[in-house]
């Protein structure tokens, strides 16, 4: 099935550069291991080299910067780790704090790099879930 047919809904909220950086490499995907979690993880991996996910939705890295997110994106297949969830952690605290700050996230201020990427991810699952509800 396309990608476009097949757009995440956090997706659906992004801008269309995002849209199309999925949705472009879904295709190349089905095309090369056919339909299924695979594609869908081969797009998202290609996502996250220059978007990260704010709240409901994706936008464009600090900066322009390009890269994995997170140490399941930098890994090859069936190599582990675990997933950032869209949020850059390569990104600076700076950064990770304006996030947070943009989402409402409560204790900011006093939280460390780690304790923000936490709270980035909470919020950001409890955003996604607000969204497709309502």
């Amino acid at each position: 099935m396309p990608g476009r047919q097949e757009l995440p809904s956090t997706l659906e909220r992004s801008s269309e550069d995002a849209q199309r950086t999925w949705i472009k490499a879904h295709d190349a995907a089905v095309e090369q291991y056919g339909e299924g979690e695979r594609a869908h993880r081969v797009a998202y991996g290609a996502l996250k080299h220059t978007y990260e996910k704010v709240g409901d939705h994706w936008e464009r890295k600090e900066g322009g910067r390009k890269g994995p997110s997170d140490p399941r994106s930098a890994r090859p297949r069936g190599r582990g780790g675990r997933s950032g969830e869209g949020v850059d952690e390569s990104a600076s605290k700076e950064h990770l704090y304006d996030v947070a700050r943009r989402l409402g996230v409560e204790g900011r201020s006093r939280m460390s790099k780690g304790e923000l990427l936490d709270a980035i991810r909470k919020e950001n699952r409890s955003r996604t879930r607000q969204a497709r509800s309502g």
